[in-house]
């Protein structure tokens, strides 16, 4: 068996993943899913940056891994070897290259942005061509809760490359921001995704093996010991339905280095989720994977 619904085109979008995907357990869980949905048209992948040597290749060959497993073809792309202020003006990579010429055609899809790491490509991309801001809607797992003034936690995303961030929030584009207040409630137990994700051939076995192996090393202090937080996923969860956790529209925040806000009056509004709807992720997410991968739904 495998999911034989079928979404109205008039409801379908163009989406384009970026993501850091070898940096941390929760991206392969966002990529899978987004690659199962019947509503989004995946164009490409993008492979972002983050806190290693040669970390974008390693993101390049997680995706690829992830596309293997599934049996998927989907154009990946190599993004920026580092963060914007390491990069020539005039230097773009191939995926901020691609997402001009993808954001420049005339569609009757709106093209979504599905940003699960730093945004360096995506800054890239609108600093050469900044046309494309009024041609999609960006996305963004990121940034600390609204309002927070100074800080001892540094946040991940928007700490890998501060002046990206900065530039496209300011930029104008319709943008969705997914703060770590929300997207670190996407609570899930190792043991359901042993029981529930592992048994779906090999994308199950994968992403089950990538986390377990995460869980067991030292870069996973943070976590509790027997949950996870799959907290790339909320961009799927929204582009699906915006509607599945609640938002404001507020004033643009300014990044300050240490990943704090700072705020200036006449800035861009964005939208700002402060709640998502976590069960409706997770299941529409492992109901997709065990129509599609699951032996005892396909048998």
């Amino acid at each position: 068996m495998s999911i034989s619904y079928q979404v109205p085109e008039n409801k379908r979008l163009r989406i384009i993943i970026d993501t850091d995907a070898a940096c941390e357990a929760d991206d392969p869980y966002a990529i899978s899913h987004a690659l199962m949905c019947k509503k989004f048209e995946v164009k490409a992948i993008f492979a972002e940056h983050f806190v290693e040597d040669g970390s974008m290749e390693k993101s390049y060959e997680e995706i690829c891994a992830i596309l293997e497993a599934m049996e998927i073809k989907v154009p990946v792309f190599r993004g920026e070897l580092g963060k914007i202020s390491s990069l020539a003006n005039s230097q773009v990579s191939e995926a901020s290259d691609y997402l001009i010429k993808e954001a420049m055609i005339e569609d009757e899809k709106p093209l979504y942005v599905l940003c699960i790491g730093a945004i360096t490509n995506i800054a890239t991309a609108i600093r050469k061509e900044p046309e494309i801001v009024k041609k999609m809607t960006v996305i963004w797992i990121g940034g600390q809760k609204p309002g927070l003034l100074e800080t001892d936690n540094r946040e991940y995303n928007s700490g890998n490359d501060i002046d990206a961030i900065n530039e496209v929030i300011s930029s104008n584009v319709e943008f969705w921001q997914i703060p770590n207040n929300v997207y670190g409630s996407m609570h899930i137990g190792i043991a359901e995704i042993e029981r529930r994700i592992r048994p779906c051939g090999k994308i199950g076995k994968h992403l089950y093996d990538l986390l377990n192996e995460y869980n067991q090393s030292e870069k996973a202090c943070w976590t509790a010991g027997e949950s996870w937080s799959l907290g790339d996923s909320p961009a799927i969860g929204v582009a699906l339905e915006p509607n599945c956790g609640e938002y404001t529209y507020q004033e643009a925040p300014i990044f300050n280095e240490d990943t704090s806000y700072r705020y200036e009056s006449g800035r861009p509004k964005i939208r700002i989720y402060n709640s998502i709807n976590s069960r409706f992720i997770i299941e529409d997410f492992i109901s997709k994977l065990e129509l599609e991968y699951g032996s005892c739904f396909n048998s």
